[in-house]
């Protein structure tokens, strides 16, 4: 997260997702059809977005920054998107300025012809691949660290651009989903873990590729399966190979993505992404029950779980805070004079059911604690008679390399705070967090094996299920944190 004077003036406290990828092979409306499924996906990125086509061998390109919405929606920039075939992306930088530049998917013209590459996740040693490869001579036109692939399957000796990928892949670290595109193929790649999401999808006799469900439903297509854990998928003109080069290994999908990243109606690896939530906030009721007069959730993705804590402690839901869903990022300059009014642009204390009540406030995470801060204080002014916080996550203790933007562990409140010093800084009657055992439950497992847990969960623990070259000490192991290895 930048620490900027606009971010301060426009706070908004939360872990954000790189980015999300959609891609579609056989369609005649491709580029439509991708830009209405990076509409679904703009909740993972709200940065920049791309789309690029592919037909009978000539690739056509349009990136921007900004939404979806502010640039594919115009027939001048949608009619020279031809082909059947098409990938796009939506993105929030983790790597890599916010420029034009930067933007995907990126394109490169190989000696076996052009590729398009859209990539969601983070690599944790891109930097060390990148010095050799610039070594080597290597000219890099982005600062992203995505570009490594592009460059890793350049200097391949594989013959095939599926070889090449392979190759390019067995050198990375780290987690990816990734859609690709060359003049004859749609190849998508989930890392060996299946950190990040990807799943497959059918319209009509088309087959799509994309990071959510949501971006299935937007165009009416059929949900087949998510794409496994180290698995490569080829679709061509003979359907759908599936290609799993990489071993097997025990998943470690994202528990974030259920507590906040994902959107509420999409389903991941066999979840509702909102019954997950809501069965969060019961959990959360039964672990941190506390008498009060009603259940208020942080808007919005504090929303499921409110609603689930309401119904487990009987205690009565309302939206005593309302949120402006209108707050562009650069609404005004702020200054000194006003920048403690940003937190009133998109949130707002509904005064008249607050007044003289005890609340309990839901909220999905606390980072910082800078928007906790303002947003008790905005509940507590509006007559409040006592606030307490409940939180549907543990406590986010670590940071994220696997393609989350959360700031340095010293940055973090619960890295530097206990329960009570963070419950009096936040100035709460009382502070809660969701226990281990209780996020783990809620997603259909009976508690966190410590060792050895199906999910990746580092920015609660501190164990990181892979190596993080380009963040470790002189000794090899990441600097504050801990790594879970693959012996445990």
């Amino acid at each position: 997260m930048s620490d900027s004077p606009m971010d301060q003036f426009l706070p908004d406290d939360r872990p954000r997702e790189e980015c999300g990828v959609f891609g579609i092979y056989g369609h005649k409306d491709a580029a439509q059809l991708t830009a209405l499924g990076l509409h679904a996906l703009q909740h993972r990125g709200q940065e920049a977005a791309g789309v690029v086509t592919c037909d009978q061998g000539h690739f056509y390109t349009h990136r921007a920054l900004g939404l979806v919405g502010d640039h594919f929606s115009s027939q001048a920039v949608m009619d020279p998107l031809v082909g059947q075939m098409a990938i796009g992306h939506v993105r929030y930088s983790t790597t890599g300025d916010t420029l034009l530049r930067n933007v995907q998917p990126i394109f490169a013209d190989f000696a076996f012809g052009g590729m398009a590459i859209a990539h969601n996740g983070n690599l944790t040693n891109a930097r060390a691949v990148r010095k050799t490869l610039v070594a080597r001579g290597c000219l890099f036109q982005s600062t992203m660290d995505t570009e490594i692939i592009i460059h890793l399957v350049a200097i391949s000796l594989y013959t095939t651009v599926v070889d090449r990928m392979i190759d390019a892949l067995r050198q990375l670290e780290g987690a990816y989903s990734l859609v690709a595109l060359t003049r004859k193929k749609l190849i998508g790649v989930r890392d060996p873990l299946g950190v990040r999401p990807l799943v497959i999808g059918k319209l009509g006799d088309s087959l799509i590729l994309t990071s959510e469900t949501c971006a299935l439903d937007i165009i009416g297509a059929e949900f087949i399966r998510d794409v496994e854990p180290g698995e490569i998928v080829v679709i061509d003109e003979n359907g759908l190979r599936s290609i799993k080069p990489f071993g097997s290994s025990k998943q470690r999908f994202c528990i974030f993505e259920y507590v906040y990243f994902a959107r509420p109606d999409s389903v991941m690896e066999g979840h509702n992404v909102y019954g997950v939530r809501k069965q969060i906030g019961k959990e959360l009721a039964r672990e941190s029950h506390v008498e009060a007069d009603m259940i208020v959730p942080v808007p919005d993705s504090g929303v499921p779980a409110a609603l689930g804590y309401a119904e487990e402690s009987g205690i009565p839901f309302d939206l005593g805070i309302i949120r402006n869903h209108y707050v562009g990022r650069t609404f005004i300059e702020p200054t000194d004079r006003i920048r403690h009014l940003g937190v009133r642009l998109k949130h707002n204390a509904n005064a008249a059911y607050l007044a003289g009540k005890r609340v309990v406030l839901v909220d999905d995470s606390i980072v910082r604690g800078t928007t906790s801060i303002k947003i008790v204080e905005m509940v507590r002014s509006a007559g409040a008679a006592e606030v307490h916080m409940r939180i549907s996550s543990p406590p986010t203790n670590n940071s994220c390399f696997y393609g989350i933007d959360t700031p340095k562990k010293e940055q973090l409140l619960a890295s530097q705070m206990d329960l009570e010093a963070m419950a009096k800084h936040i100035g709460v009657d009382s502070l809660a967090f969701l226990s281990f055992d209780g996020l783990y439950r809620a997603v259909g497992e009976s508690g966190r094996d410590p060792e050895s847990p199906c999910y990746c969960d580092a920015c609660f623990t501190g164990e990181y299920p892979t190596k993080l070259t380009d963040h470790s000490d002189s000794n090899g192991m990441p600097e504050q944190l801990t790594l879970l290895t693959e012996s445990r």
